[in-house]
């Protein structure tokens, strides 16, 4: 029988990815995670000792907790923070029955960059269009969901990347860019484990998109059309963001749950 505070693996694997996931704590041991350093996509490590640093990380938001095997670890803190007023489950079954799962995916910490200040901190060109915005995405709903972004002009984004700390992507002769005939979002996808059918099919909207290959997917014409637009909408490259990752919320669930529906008129037309 499931606990009144449990969240099972299919359960937390259709929030992934969404705006309404809730926030995802990796509790495990140092010692355990050592074994096996991967995360659940979005999800940050915590001590399990430091209730109330957590308490604040938190800030009142709904909390999933995750530790090795989803047992006392995980259920003890679940406790502890409901007891505290807040709003906290524990993933059943821990990191080891998300591993065991079909279709989860998993995070290699060592792909992580370090973080700034308590999130990672990113920066690009200025003026963004397709890649700048759905790496952005990617990183908010799938690694990060802290992570800030720089938006400056090209000449300097190495520049401020070496004087701010932070991670330079889409430009060339980085790490996190173009590779071949592949974009920056399919290296993000690769190098953080997320390869799945929906980001798959979704990196080759993007892809054809990005590299004004219409080809590759019959939306790719269609994002190519609505992120131009978005660029002429806002002159601040933050609020473009912030517009831009609804555009991809809805292309992720399209990707996930609609890309075999169609539409015709009148509605009950063959």
């Amino acid at each position: 029988m499931s606990g009144p505070n449990e969240i099972t693996v299919p359960q937390l694997l259709r929030l992934i990815g969404t705006p309404d996931c809730p926030t995802l704590v990796d509790i495990s041991i140092a010692a355990d995670f050592a074994e096996d350093p991967h995360l659940i996509p979005g999800a940050f490590r915590h001590s399990h000792t430091d209730i109330d640093g957590l308490k604040a990380r938190l800030n009142g938001r709904h909390c999933i907790v995750i530790c090795q095997k989803g047992i006392k670890l995980s259920q003890g803190l679940v406790a502890r923070l409901r007891a505290d007023g807040l709003q906290a489950e524990y993933l059943q079954g821990g990191m080891y029955g998300w591993r065991a799962a079909k279709d989860t995916m998993r995070i290699p910490a060592s792909a992580l960059p370090e973080p700034v200040d308590g999130a990672t901190l990113w920066v690009t060109r200025h003026r963004p269009k397709i890649d700048r915005i759905a790496c952005p995405w990617l990183i908010r709903r799938f690694v990060d969901p802290g992570a800030r972004f720089l938006f400056v002009s090209p000449a300097e984004v190495e520049g401020v990347a070496e004087r701010y700390n932070a991670t330079p992507f889409d430009i060339e002769g980085v790490f996190w860019s173009h590779r071949g005939p592949l974009c920056t979002f399919d290296t993000m996808l690769d190098e953080f484990g997320l390869r799945c059918a929906a980001l798959d099919r979704l990196s080759v909207v993007v892809r054809g998109a990005d590299t004004d290959n219409h080809d590759l997917a019959p939306e790719a014409a269609g994002l190519l059309a609505i992120s131009v637009g978005l660029s002429r909408q806002y002159r601040d490259d933050i609020e473009q963001l912030r517009a831009g990752l609804g555009l991809y919320d809805a292309l992720y669930r399209w990707a996930r749950d609609g890309f075999d529906e169609g539409h015709h008129w009148p509605a009950d037309r063959a």
